[in-house]
């Protein structure tokens, strides 16, 4: 049994219902749909599917969508234009005034902002460029290596603070997209500080959709100076290491990923590890060495979910990548002993706060008690956050009466989420219900101890409890 979560992405290798079941019995939690390439008619029947099989209970799946944010991209060629190293091309941002051998970028702001010397990187670090001069309708840019450039390249702007929206319009369609279509998280892209997340949460709140939780992509160097108040507003963070490394200094990457990951755990924050987990996988059966290890670091680190995009999407071993994942990250908890670390009260209320400290005692009475596990009776999610943002070591069962607060709780780390069709009031009926259905699960055995936690109403009020319960 994995604490570590596993998002892949889907499409187009893993679109039908076959290979949806066989994704979630190799330990898929969450399915990403990269709205960079997604289209709502391929997305719709494929996000049907997975609530198709999880209302008949062969899946337990959340949906995520994946904003394209506004891309900078080079223009159309008629064929394609070689660089050579070492020589001088000219970059317009009016496509009219563009000669057969200069290049347009579609950055309308490209040059006030970029400054004589700076680096320019265009698809993905294939092609690198600096400027060498500004002028009042073109720049002139020095190849630093050679390389051919095709129509609508990436073009990344290194340290530069993009005038760009924090949600395009076309970002706005993918979100109702999401809403009319019951996702559960979105994760946002190229987010640069807290304004762009509030952006987003008002759109949310707007068409009622606040139970939607927000994940913020690190992706460019302003995100990493306003780091910390972005993980302050998000409900998650992903390390979006393809654009970060393209963005930073690739020999920065993992200080950076250990950056962020020290601040989410600060905060009680959630956060992903995500690209070339296990890239080599897309062509080949087995991974490099390097890959286990990334692996391996990540749930050391203590991320919530690792995530695999190409290697389930186009790859020729969408199953067996996941299947490799899963199998590095049992192997590596089998070494993980958590430090139930105090984080911080950003963004709770008093009772939020109560909760947290009878969560917290409840990890340490099971830990104290060699406990089998601990059974959390949640209706919003709350408690099982909290559970999860103090790192168990043992197994926690999270009780719910919605599959909204099902879907939200599969994302979290080492929480067991499950549906509590007989919810009612009774905080002792509910209680016999988790245990019978956990018995009947083969989770528990008579004599087992428990530990219990739970909401009670009493006098028209709510109160925490815990309960120490021994398994008949």
């Amino acid at each position: 049994m994995k604490k570590t979560k596993i998002i892949a992405t889907v499409w187009p290798v893993t679109q039908s219902k076959e290979q949806l079941e066989k994704m979630y019995h190799s330990w898929v939690n969450i399915v990403r749909f990269n709205f960079s390439h997604a289209t709502f008619d391929g997305a719709r029947p494929i996000a049907d599917t997975i609530k198709e099989l999880n209302k008949e209970w062969k899946t337990q799946l959340s949906l995520l969508l994946d904003t394209k944010w506004p891309e900078i991209r080079t223009g159309i060629v008629e064929k394609k234009i070689e660089l050579i190293a070492w020589n001088n091309v000219k970059i317009v941002v009016d496509d009219a005034k563009r000669w057969e051998d200069d290049i347009f970028c579609d950055y309308e702001y490209l040059l006030e902002d970029i400054k004589v010397w700076e680096t320019i990187i265009i698809d993905s670090g294939l092609c690198n460029v600096r400027v060498k001069e500004t002028h009042n309708d073109f720049l002139i840019w020095e190849v630093l290596n050679t390389c051919i450039i095709g129509s609508k390249r990436h073009i990344n702007l290194p340290g530069v603070k993009l005038k760009l929206p924090g949600i395009t319009s076309k970002d706005k369609e993918d979100v109702l997209f999401a809403i009319e279509n019951d996702y559960d998280f979105i994760a946002m892209s190229f987010v640069r500080n807290k304004e762009n997340i509030q952006e987003l949460r008002d759109i949310l709140k707007e068409y009622s959709a606040t139970h939607i939780k927000i994940i913020s992509k690190i992706e460019n160097q302003e995100a990493i100076e306003n780091l910390e108040e972005i993980i302050q507003h998000s409900d998650w963070v992903m390390v979006a290491r393809w654009d970060l490394w393209i963005e930073v200094p690739i020999e920065k990457l993992p200080f950076y990923q250990k950056e962020i990951a020290k601040l989410c755990l600060k905060y009680g924050k959630f956060f992903i590890i995500a690209t070339h987990l296990l890239e080599t996988m897309i062509e080949n059966p087995f991974p490099t060495r390097a890959e286990v290890s990334d692996i391996y670091n990540s749930v050391m680190a203590s991320a919530d979910c690792t995530m695999l995009s190409g290697e389930t999407t186009t790859g020729k071993y969408p199953i067996e990548s996941i299947q490799m994942m899963a199998k590095v990250i049992i192997e590596t908890e089998k070494w993980v002993q958590n430090i139930h670390n105090e984080f911080s009260n950003n963004g709770l209320n008093t009772r939020d706060i109560e909760k947290k400290s009878l969560i917290k005692h409840a990890i340490s009475i099971a830990e104290e008690l060699d406990a089998k596990a601990i059974i959390i009776l949640t209706k919003t999610g709350l408690l099982a956050r909290l559970a999860a943002a103090f790192r168990p070591n043992i197994d926690v069962y999270a009780f719910t009466k919605t599959t909204k607060s099902l879907n939200f709780m599969n994302i979290l780390y080492w929480i067991r989420p499950k549906l509590l069709e007989s919810w009612n009031d009774d905080y002792m009926n509910n209680v016999e219900w988790a245990i019978e259905k956990l018995k009947k699960e083969n989770n528990f055995m008579a004599w087992d101890k428990v530990i219990a936690v739970s909401d009670i109403q009493k006098h028209g009020k709510e109160f925490p409890i815990i309960e120490i319960i021994e398994v008949e």
